[in-house]
């Protein structure tokens, strides 16, 4: 129970990377808003999973946090239910895989930096502001390898997630005599229904040769990376980066 009577925000948290961050939060004791902006139907179903298995408490708010009111709304939900806020896990994301970077289009360039870049310093913000009240918290955002291998048909979504690694280390840099911890978990290429959409079967048998343990990372993965981070283990790690892909970017 690594995490008993912590309160952790989760965005994104009601598929792929966050539900199983999500799950492996409850299951050491976290009490978690979870965030999601079009998945309410799987935000109801894990909620009432995970009550009943867990006897934790979940809580589900609607928001695109690109918006700043947005992330506003679900920071100050949050303190007025739970009272504080331990954790803040950044995981809402966008994807954009393109043959080129000849075919990526302005609005979907913009709609990747907010969903994924703007959308971390928004609620990051929001968030340290109790934190450093508090004299105490941790975040952590899901960036990815790709930032190490970046592809022309990516730009949008390696650049963003590379912002996201800056952030961090510029916010822990201001902020750890806050006693605040900001690291970064960057997964490899994992099992989700995102990577689904930009990845044929051909693709996943190549990418999977290309990795030293033999297989794509699975949601589970990626989240017991993100509760060591979360968790009083360490406590004494700020500014950070966990690479969980199997080896593939071994430099």
């Amino acid at each position: 129970m690594l995490l008993l009577n912590k309160v952790a925000i989760v965005t994104g948290g009601a598929k792929g990377i966050g539900k199983a961050i999500v799950e492996e939060f409850a299951s050491n004791g976290a009490n978690i808003m979870i965030n999601y902006n079009t998945s309410h139907k799987e935000a109801i179903d894990l909620k009432e999973k995970l009550e009943l298995k867990y006897h934790v408490e979940i809580c589900i708010k609607q928001g695109d946090i690109s918006i700043p009111q947005e992330s506003i709304d679900l920071v100050e939900t949050t303190i007025k239910h739970f009272g504080k806020i331990d954790i803040l896990i950044n995981n809402a994301g966008a994807g954009l895989s393109l043959p080129s970077a000849f075919d990526v289009k302005d609005v979907d360039f913009c709609r990747v930096i907010d969903v994924n870049l703007k959308a971390t310093f928004n609620c990051s913000m929001e968030v340290i502001k109790h934190m450093v009240k508090q004299g105490s918290g941790k975040i952590i955002s899901i960036s990815t390898s790709a930032v190490n291998q970046p592809r022309g048909g990516t730009v949008a979504y390696t650049a963003s997630k590379a912002g996201i690694e800056l952030i961090m280390n510029s916010l822990a840099q201001e902020f750890g005599p806050s006693g605040i911890n900001l690291n970064i978990v960057a997964p490899g290429p994992t099992e989700t229904e995102m990577l689904n959409q930009f990845f044929t079967l051909e693709r996943k048998k190549q990418v999977e040769n290309e990795i030293p343990l033999r297989r794509m990372a699975k949601p589970e993965d990626i989240a017991k990376a993100t509760l060591f981070l979360s968790s009083s283990m360490a406590d004494y790690i700020t500014g950070q980066k966990i690479v969980v892909d199997g080896g593939r970017t071994i430099r």
